[in-house]
This record gives structure tokens, sequence and C-alpha cells, in this order.
């Protein structure tokens, strides 16, 4: 064997048990998990379908609308609340700036859906899930309901906990958990959340949930969250409610992949795996 083929065999050798290892950990982290938490807008479907960039226009539209002031400004006033309150809503009803938080939910979920198309591999991916599936979103119930009829999976998910349900206060907020894990009746230790937000998931990870950061390049968004709105100051004066977590290589999160579909394909392959070994083990062992 020359030189070269020796190193080669040594990388593949080496390769190989890498990924052993990290199935391994796949298969040890999710093990008890039988609640399947997922976020929905640029974690279901990826990020490069640009269906989230409609929801930013037009809620910079409504700004522009509410507060009587240019695209510039209100895209500003949007973004700061969005760093500093979890959400642009929750910005504007702390402030006392909206009526109707309904209102502005409708405006700004009234998009065009038709980039997001069906997609039989996440479908075959929830299928071989065992448990139930939940969707948590700081989005509307029927902007869920949209998006899941669009992908195809609606069969899967048993129930759409939305903004709604948690009288309006989103993800980051423990108010938000609370709530959900109240609805639910979820033991977080046997659940996994998947959030294409870092910060969202520092709550489940100190509950005790295997958490899941699906971070698509594609996702601009998600960088929103980890800028700093106090370097530029903000409309009201106040500290506002940065959150602490939006290192996304933080200790809250336990696992990172681009694309939740493969994760979830890779993670099922592992299970059945296990599965496999302990059959053949168990056999094994009745024959002696």
């Amino acid at each position: 064997m020359t030189a070269l083929a020796q190193r080669q065999q040594r990388a593949a050798t080496g390769a190989a048990a890498q990924a052993g290892a990290e199935d391994e950990r796949l298969r040890a982290a999710f093990a008890p998990v039988r609640e399947w938490v997922f976020d929905l807008d640029n974690t279901l479907y990826c990020a490069s379908r640009r269906l989230f960039d409609q929801i930013d226009k037009r809620m910079g539209e409504y700004l522009v609308r509410l507060f009587r002031v240019d695209i510039a400004t209100a895209k500003y006033i949007q973004k700061d609340y969005f760093r500093r309150y979890g959400t642009t809503l929750r910005g504007l009803i702390v402030n006392g700036e909206i009526a109707d938080p309904d209102d502005f939910l409708a405006f700004v979920h009234d998009i065009d859906y038709s980039a997001i198309a069906p997609d039989p591999a996440l479908d075959d991916a929830l299928t071989r899930l065992e448990g139930r599936k939940w969707v948590f979103t700081n989005g509307s119930l029927a902007h869920a309901e949209a998006v899941l009829e669009r992908l195809g999976v609606s069969a899967h998910i048993d129930e759409i906990f939305d903004v709604k349900a948690a009288g309006y206060v989103p993800k980051p907020h423990p108010q938000a958990f609370d709530a959900f894990l109240a609805h639910t009746g979820i033991a977080p230790a046997r659940a996994a959340m998947f959030e294409d937000i870092a910060r969202n998931l520092a709550e489940p990870h100190a509950r005790g949930m295997t958490t899941v950061l699906v971070a698509h390049p594609d996702n601009a968004d998600a960088g929103h969250a980890c800028g700093c709105a106090h370097a530029h100051g903000n409309r009201h004066g106040g500290e506002g409610e940065m959150h602490p977590h939006d290192d996304a290589n933080g200790e809250h999160i336990h696992f990172r992949t681009t694309e939740l579909t493969g994760f979830l394909r890779r993670l099922t392959v592992a299970q059945q795996a296990s599965s496999s070994d302990t059959t053949t083990h168990t056999g094994e062992k009745e024959r002696a």
C-alpha cells in the first residue's frame, strides 16, 4: 500500500470513528425523548424559501402606518423591538402602542405561501419519530396552519401553540414556556425542542429539554436577534429586555444543524441501528 493510500485509509477510519461517536451521542441524548417541539418559521421549512422575508416586509409596513414614519425608521423600531422584547408585537404591547394584537398578526401574515412546497422527506422524517409532536410558534395559529398545510405535514402535528395561546408573551420569555408546558403537560426531560434562534433555546435547556438549533445561513432574522439594541439606544430610553443567550455556540444548545430533515433522518437511522444492535445481542444471549 502506498503512503497516499495509507493516509487516505487513516482519514477514512478517523471519519468513521467520529461519525460513530456522534451517532452514539445522538442516541444517548434522544433516547428518552417522546415529545417533539418544533418552532415554525425557518425551522420546519428552510430559510432559503424566504417566506419570512414577506412577513418582515409586512411588519415594516404596519409600523409605517401605525407610527406615521418612513420605512427606514419603521424598520429600526421593528428590529429594536425584536431584539429587546423577543418579537416586534411584544414591544408594541409593552409600550402601549397597539390596541389589537390580532390585527397586527392578521396583517403581517397576509402573505403569499406559494414559496412553500410539499416536503415528502420531512413528512417521512416526522413519521419515523415516536411520540407526540408540537408546533410552538411566536406567530399566529392561522399562519402555522397555512405553512403546515403547504408542507403536507399537518397530520403529524398533535397541536399548535401560538403566541395568542401564550397570552401574547413570546419566546424566549419564561412565561411563554410556563404557559406551553402547563397547556401540554409535557415533561421537559422527555422533550426535545428545535429552534432557529439561539436565545429561544435557553429556557428549554434550563428546564431539562434536549435542544437543537437549526441555523441555516439564509436566516437573516436570527442574526438580528444577536444585534445589540443598547449600542444604538432605544426609543424609550430603557434597558429593554435583551436576552443574554444569543450565542449560537452556547452551552444551552446541545446540537446544531443547517437542515432539519437531514438531522431527523440521521437521528432515526442512529436510533434504528441501536435498536437492531440491542435485538441482536439479546438474541445471542438467549441462544447462549
